[in-house]
């Protein structure tokens, strides 16, 4: 048993992991036009779970990795416009910095695809990812947004029920 307990944490840092990678990897992709099959190699070989410049990168679920950044270049044609829908009239998706863009886009992406990980959790993960690139204002757009977005798409999670 004490196993099983010392072992728990294990699994939510590695999809934590996942999800942070998946940003960068939408990052790189967005900015560089990296293809997808060589951000999955680069990423895969040398920066999940690996030493980069002394540093030890957390361990990651490949999986959940993949799942975003495919889910992402997949369906960004429907989650661009929802996610332009809940933004600042004037701001488009497009019009928002890059890093930005990508948090959202991922955190749009599990709120519309993965209905197994509680809305809140989705919003929580990636307001803790967008805290590893941008600052305080940017953060709060993010839960903002994502907020917005799962009360529009996941609406049983955030009625009186479903509490």
């Amino acid at each position: 048993m004490k196993e099983l307990q010392a072992n728990a944490p294990a699994k939510p840092m590695k999809k934590s992991a996942a999800r942070l990678g998946a940003v960068q990897a939408l990052y790189q992709m967005d900015l560089a036009q990296t293809p997808v099959n060589d951000i999955f190699a680069e990423f895969e070989s040398h920066w999940l779970g690996q030493e980069v410049e002394g540093v030890e990168m957390p361990e990651a679920d490949i999986r959940l990795f993949r799942a975003v950044v495919e889910g992402v270049i997949a369906d960004q044609r429907r989650i661009d416009p929802l996610v332009d829908k809940v933004l600042a009239d004037g701001w488009p998706l497009r019009r928002v910095e890059a890093v930005l863009r990508a948090v959202l886009r991922a955190g749009a992406f599990e709120l519309l695809a993965k209905a197994d990980v509680p809305a809140r959790v989705v919003i929580a993960e990636y307001v803790n990812v967008a805290g590893a690139f941008l600052d305080r204002d940017e953060t709060g757009m993010v839960n903002a947004v994502l907020d917005a977005l799962a009360r529009e798409v996941r609406p049983a999670e955030f009625s009186g029920a479903g509490r």
